[in-house]
């Protein structure tokens, strides 16, 4: 049976362009004439753009003497993500024929520009960029040229750090990543903040990211206005890691937020000097504690965690005593929004993302740059996807009750 084929491209045409080319499998041949079509069409589109911009067809008088006419042609070679193509672009005499198919001074096409930020969207380096193309297609581009194409993300990556935000967040996660900047020449460890927000729809959404420069109250200050400027009237609940200022700066822009401590950083703290062998235990009996049914409760699960383990592991329990103000707000609610608060998933998610495309970057030369490929690992990763958490719908039902003044309308 014949296969039908879409009237644009019927059999005769494909056979013109594919012909005997195509025998013994090689691509190359039938490459080149698509590079030729897409030089033909853009030539085309061209001359029609003039004609739209004198007046009058190729070929057909001006309408007065003094019209302006066509002036003959000029070739400008153009970077594709298959290679290089040499177009002809039409000239007029007044030389004010500004063509929008392919711009003055632009020298590289869209798909171009697109390949290049996957590639450093993925953790490549200017120059592994410039092998990678030159490799698989054959292009010699310059790392400036790459590094000029990426820098092009910053204008649409402060967009996104400006853009509005939904009013009301029942959670919002304030999560850090440790990477090496280079600052006045020397290489230091900056922590680039990433927000993420759970709005009523359940949603994940990464509301921001700040590089740390000066962590403390003025800081988060500064990003909680930012947050409120930015259209954010209300958050229940902050979940965040005992970051120095950070409540006093939460509940002096959102003042009836309730700052809730990690419970996923408490536990890592907890376990970063447990010996491998008494993990599960550890893990076991730390569960009870914010597992249990209300603080009372949690804090006879905290005196026996500190009989059992204390001689061995003394840090423990006192970091628990300590923090305790900002862990007793998580064990005043219902199990449905505890396992919405204290789930891993949602941060986790994020780190992850990041995580695999700075994992090769010794350092960042400056923040703008370890901001962008963040930016672009996230924009990257498709969050969105992630599935909305199970729990969510019996969590918002208990919001709605102990909320309920604070809904949205």
């Amino acid at each position: 049976m014949k296969t039908k084929t879409t009237p644009e491209f019927s059999d005769e045409l494909l056979d013109q362009i594919i012909a005997e080319d195509m025998l013994g499998g090689d691509w190359s041949p039938v490459q080149k004439k698509l590079d030729g079509i897409k030089a033909a069409l853009m030539e085309r589109m061209l001359r029609g753009e003039m004609t739209h911009h004198l007046g009058y067809k190729e070929g057909e008088e001006a309408v007065v003497e003094s019209a302006n006419r066509r002036n003959g042609t000029s070739t400008k070679t153009l970077q594709t993500d298959n290679g290089e193509v040499t177009i002809n672009i039409p000239r007029d005499r007044f030389g004010d024929f500004d063509p929008i198919i392919v711009q003055k001074h632009q020298r590289r096409l869209p798909d171009f520009d697109d390949k290049v930020i996957a590639l450093y969207a993925r953790g490549l380096s200017t120059k592994d960029i410039q092998g990678y193309l030159y490799e698989i297609y054959k292009t010699e581009v310059s790392p400036e040229l790459i590094s000029i194409v990426t820098q092009e993300v910053l204008a649409e990556l402060a967009i996104w750090q400006n853009r509005p935000l939904e009013s009301h967040y029942p959670i919002v996660y304030l999560d850090g990543i440790r990477v090496k900047i280079r600052d006045t020449g020397h290489i230091l460890t900056k922590t680039v903040y990433v927000a993420i927000g759970i709005d009523m729809e359940g949603n994940k959404d990464v509301l921001g990211l700040w590089v740390a420069k000066t962590e403390g109250s003025k800081f988060w200050l500064a990003i909680m206005t930012e947050l409120k400027n930015r259209g954010v009237d209300d958050i229940f609940i902050a979940c965040c890691d005992g970051l120095t200022g950070l409540p006093d700066a939460i509940q002096s822009v959102f003042p009836q937020t309730t700052v809730q401590l990690c419970v996923v950083h408490m536990i890592r703290n907890s376990l970063k000097y447990v010996a491998w062998k008494d993990y599960r235990a550890i893990t076991r009996d730390l569960k009870t504690i914010y597992t249990a049914p209300c603080q009372d409760a949690a804090k006879e699960a905290l005196a026996a965690f500190q009989n059992t383990w204390h001689a061995k592991y003394p840090t423990i329990t006192p970091m628990w005593e300590r923090h305790w103000e900002h862990i007793a707000p998580f064990l005043a609610y219902p199990p449905d929004i505890r396992r919405v608060i204290y789930t891993t998933n949602t941060i986790e998610a994020v780190n992850r993302q990041i995580r695999k495309v700075i994992k090769t970057k010794g350092s960042f030369p400056s923040d703008d740059a370890a901001i962008k490929l963040i930016y672009l690992a996230l924009k990257n990763a498709r969050l969105s996807t992630i599935m909305p958490q199970r729990e969510w719908k019996q969590a918002l039902a208990q919001f709605a009750i102990l909320f309920q003044d604070r809904l949205p309308a």
